[in-house]
């Protein structure tokens, strides 16, 4: 048993490690780019209209990477998709251990990746302006249609419930 646990525990500080070191990439990288901006001149601040497309974005494409069946084939590697306990839908959970793990972690979660992707926008305004406004437009189109349908769907949910309950 004082095996088992005491891999258990390696494994814990394995993965630890491996999300640190992811941690201190992302840090690194914001760190260059956010260099090699200042160096150019430009203002790495985003303006309000700006802001809004890069939040709408991030929504749309955190929960694309990690729920759509069209990323299905990206998350594969490091997810796998189960029935959801609730027996309703579908969940993604990542799969294998160590660097597979977490990689799969990073991909099931929508503000996670979501986290990444808003970087890489960010980074994108500034290297790659045009082409990334054109990319920022769709997803944000797209998360805006979404949030509406699922505020309708939400809606649409309490109507049923509440004239269930007037029936009784």
């Amino acid at each position: 048993m004082g095996e088992a646990m005491a891999g258990d525990a390696r494994e814990i500080q394995c993965n630890r490690a491996l999300k640190l070191g992811a941690l201190g990439m992302f840090l690194v990288t914001l760190s260059a780019l956010s260099h090699r901006i200042a160096q150019h001149g430009s203002s790495a601040l985003v303006g309000p209209y700006d802001l809004l497309l890069l939040g709408l974005s991030t929504y749309r494409t955190g929960r694309l990477v990690a729920y759509e069946r069209i990323a299905e084939p990206l998350r594969a590697p490091v997810t796998e998709t189960k029935p959801d306990p609730s027996g309703v839908g579908e969940t993604v959970v990542a799969r294998g251990r160590g660097a597979r793990q977490v990689l799969g972690e990073l991909a099931s979660c929508p503000i996670c990746i979501g986290t990444w992707a808003a970087a890489g926008m960010v980074y994108g305004l500034h290297i790659a302006p045009r082409p990334t406004r054109v990319f920022l437009s769709i997803m944000a189109t797209t998360g805006a249609a979404e949030l509406l349908l699922e505020a309708s769907e939400a809606l649409s949910w309490l109507g049923r419930a509440a004239r269930r309950h007037c029936a009784r």
